[in-house]
């Protein structure tokens, strides 16, 4: 398989000076792995991303799903000539997540000139589905 990548997103990069002082920061998110064709990265079970009743709240399934698509979605394409903006978000929350870390993984389903649509799973430490999200991506010029 070819790889997706206008340039390979680099880890330490993400996880660094791009995100820093961002919502991925503040909710403890990681980049933690980059394939030819999709972008693994966690969110801590913590204080940070729970909702009242102790377990993951939706809306941070929610930024983790967006935030690894629009990084992939970023890497996809010239940012010297483009930029992609979240236009539209879906999730479906499965199965609820009150500790250890939720795993997300993002793949293009469509990479078009004007928009992408990618779809991310969010996993719990079991491997477990808890969240399929739907992003799509605006491809406008820079």
């Amino acid at each position: 398989m070819a790889s997706i990548w206008h340039r390979r997103p680099d880890i330490e990069l993400c996880n660094g000076q791009m995100n820093n002082d961002t919502i991925v920061d503040h909710l403890g998110i990681e980049i933690t792995e980059v394939g030819d064709d999709f972008i693994t990265g966690t969110m801590p079970a913590d204080h940070r991303t729970f909702q009242p009743y102790r377990v993951v709240h939706g809306g941070a399934n929610v930024v983790l799903a967006e935030s690894l698509g629009s990084i992939a979605g970023a890497h996809v394409i010239d940012m010297s000539k483009f930029k992609c903006l979240g236009q539209e978000v879906s999730a479906t929350h499965l199965r609820p997540v009150s500790s250890g870390l939720v795993t997300g993984t993002a793949r293009p389903i469509h990479l078009g000139r004007r928009s992408h649509v990618w779809e991310i799973r969010l996993e719990n430490d079991e491997g477990k589905l808890t969240c399929l999200a739907k992003l799509i991506l605006a491809i406008i010029p820079a």
